[in-house]
C-alpha cells in the first residue's frame, strides 16, 4: 500500500531536494508538499499522511519565538492528524551542549526547543535531522565568496579559525540521509539522523580546492577579504565556534554515528570534492 509523505518547507533547499529525491525513488510512492507560509492550513495539509518532513527558515524572520512557534504548530496537526511517523529538521541546543557557557545562538535554539517539545508529542515514530553545513553555502550570495587574488591565487573566507571541524553536506543528498529511517521508523524512532559526508577542517576544504582546481586557495578569515566583498555579520558566524571547538558539531561520538549511517545508505553522500567538481567554474 503507498504511504502518503507530506514535506513542509518544500521551496527550501532542504524541503526541496527532499521532494526530488522522492519523486524520482520509486520506492516512496506518492508525495504531498504544503507550504508553511499559511499555518491555519496546516492540518487541511496533514488530512491522511502517513509521514511529515518539516524544516522552517529562521531567517524568514530572523526571531527563534516565530520559528518556533512554526514547528510546533506543525508538529502540533500532525500528531492530530494521527501521523505515524514525523521528522524534524532540528539542531543541536548549543547552551544545553556547552553547560551554558554559549547561550544565545537563536537559531540553534528555536530548532531544538521544537524537537523536545515534539518528543512529548506521542508520536509512533521520530526522527531528528540534523544537516551539517550546507556545501552550497560556498556558493551562497548571503556569504562571502571564494575570492580570486592578484597573485592568481584565491583565498577560501569565513570568520571561523582554520582547525574547526565543520561537517559538510550537499544538501540535495537529503533523501539518501533520510532513507533509512524511512524504510526503518522503528530502528530510527527517537534518534538523531546526522547529515554530512565527513567532517573537514576549514584548511582541509580550502586544500581540496587547490587539489581539485589546479588554483592555489587557501583559507582566510574575513579580516583578510577585500572591502569590496562585503560580508555577513560577524556575530551570526561567530557566536557558534567556542561551543564546535569543543569538539565535533555533532558532538564527540558525531565521527561514529556518521560513519553507522553510511553503512546503512543505498548511495554514497557527495563528497567535498565531487561537490567541488560539479560545481565549477568557481573563479
Amino acid at each position: 500500500m503507498s504511504k502518503l509523505f507530506v514535506v513542509f518547507g518544500a521551496t527550501g533547499q532542504q524541503g526541496g531536494s527532499l521532494v526530488d529525491y522522492l519523486l524520482n525513488n520509486p520506492t516512496f510512492s506518492k508525495q504531498y508538499k504544503a507550504d508553511l507560509s499559511k499555518p491555519e492550513t496546516l492540518p487541511a495539509a496533514v488530512e491522511g499522511a502517513d509521514v511529515v518532513f518539516s524544516v522552517t527558515n529562521y531567517w524568514d524572520t530572523a526571531s527563534g519565538e516565530a520559528e518556533e512557534a512554526q514547528g510546533n504548530a506543525v508538529a502540533d496537526a500532525a500528531r492530530a492528524a494521527g501521523v505515524s511517523q514525523f521528522i524534524w529538521s532540528s539542531l543541536p541546543s548549543i547552551a544545553k551542549d556547552s553547560n551554558g557557557r554559549v547561550t544565545d545562538v537563536d537559531h540553534f535554539e528555536s530548532k531544538a526547543r521544537v524537537e523536545e517539545y515534539t518528543k512529548t508529542l506521542g508520536f509512533p515514530f521520530t526522527a531528528f535531522f540534523h544537516a551539517g553545513w550546507y556545501m552550497q553555502n560556498a556558493k551562497s550570495a548571503g556569504l562571502p565568496p571564494v575570492t580570486p587574488l592578484p597573485d592568481g591565487t584565491a583565498i577560501f573566507p569565513f570568520a571561523w579559525p582554520d582547525e574547526l571541524e565543520l561537517p559538510y553536506i550537499d544538501i540535495t543528498d537529503i533523501g539518501k540521509y533520510l532513507a533509512p529511517a524511512l524504510r526503518d521508523p522503528e530502528g530510527w524512532n527517537g534518534k538523531r539522523i546526522y547529515g554530512a559526508t565527513a567532517i573537514y577542517t576549514c584548511k582541509e576544504i580550502a586544500d581540496t580546492m587547490t587539489r581539485v582546481t589546479g588554483r592555489k586557495v587557501r583559507y582566510a578569515t574575513l579580516a583578510e577579504l577585500p572591502p569590496s566583498t562585503g560580508s555577513w555579520p560577524e556575530e551570526n558566524v561567530l557566536r557558534p565556534s567556542p561551543f564546535m571547538l569543543q569538539g565535533s558539531f555533532f558532538g564527540k561520538n558525531g565521527p561514529a554515528e556518521l560513519k553507522s549511517l553510511h553503512a546503512q545508505m543505498d548511495e554514497a553522500p557527495t563528497t567535498w570534492e565531487e561537490y567541488v567538481k560539479k560545481s565549477s567554474p568557481w573563479f
